[in-house]
């Protein structure tokens, strides 16, 4: 069982597993991920025949650059839908609905053990506890990253969010924190239920950005074009990061000096290699 580095991604676009119409379409949306939810947007009188359309979708999946997350029930019932997905081949992993602790993603993790998987796993967190255990879930195995469910996470904490989201600011960073004090991937930053207004999206976005998140889940397809821009280092910022590189590894040291007379060190450079490999996308 060998696990294949990842890229980052901008978008993630969430894909009901109960509609098979809008699975044949998902590769082809834009997105850098899909992420095929057998929880939320799945009734609970059709969640066993959503497991197995995701089961049969999986199977005849071509091969595509765009990642494919499965985001599966919380529980014993997770655990089932990864079993019937976990044999699959060319999927990349699973995201947790409601991921309370490391123990919740240690099961998971022993589910694809047995299976022989090296699929990833994604914490989703949605409470309060959730968010004070990130550190531990971060360190749990298999964990690619961690997301943020913020629609229960505002329930649970009573939040109500003004037009800058300052009321969630803390646990934003907070996840920003932890995930690069776990050496894991950086998050990607929740979804926007207003998939209407494109301006408030694009807003909210950068301001993600400026925090730490490199992508975004999407809940609509006309939601995924902004987030991609949003997220998509400009040609100036990738000439700039380049020429970091470029002359650290000239100067043989671990300082050196720019064309514009700045001094550039490690940590310059390290910012240097995450815009590149955003780029890449």
């Amino acid at each position: 069982m060998t696990a294949e580095p990842l890229r980052l991604a901008r978008s993630a676009l969430y894909v009901p597993g109960d509609a098979p119409d809008k699975l044949r379409s998902a590769l082809d949306r834009g997105a850098d991920e899909l992420i095929v939810d057998l929880e939320d947007a799945v009734r609970p009188e059709r969640k066993e025949l959503a497991r197995d359309i995701v089961a049969m979708w999986l199977d005849d999946l071509p091969t595509s650059e765009v990642g494919v997350w499965v985001r599966v029930n919380p529980g014993e019932a997770g655990l089932e839908d990864i079993r019937a997905i976990g044999e699959a081949e060319g999927f990349t992993g699973v995201v947790l609905a409601k991921a309370e602790s490391a123990a919740d993603v240690e099961a998971a993790s022993a589910v694809l053990d047995a299976l022989g998987s090296a699929a990833r796993i994604v914490p989703l967190l949605e409470s309060g506890g959730a968010i004070l255990r990130a550190a531990e879930i971060a360190a749990a195995p298999r964990v690619h990253r961690l997301q943020v469910g913020e629609a229960d996470l505002r329930a649970d904490l009573g939040v109500t969010l003004g037009p800058d989201e300052r009321e969630l600011l803390w646990v934003r960073s907070q996840i920003v924190v932890v995930s690069a004090a776990s050496g894991i991937a950086p998050p990607i930053a929740p979804v926007s239920t207003d998939f209407r207004d494109l301006a408030a999206l694009r807003a909210s976005t950068e301001a993600l950005a400026r925090i730490g998140f490199v992508g975004r889940a999407c809940i609509h397809p006309a939601q995924i074009a902004v987030v991609n821009e949003v997220f998509t280092p400009t040609a100036d910022v990738v000439a700039e990061a380049e020429e970091v590189l470029t002359a650290l590894a000239a100067a043989g040291s671990g300082v050196a000096v720019d064309s514009r007379g700045r001094m550039l060190d490690e940590a310059v450079a390290r910012q240097a290699r995450l815009v590149l490999a955003r780029a890449r996308r």
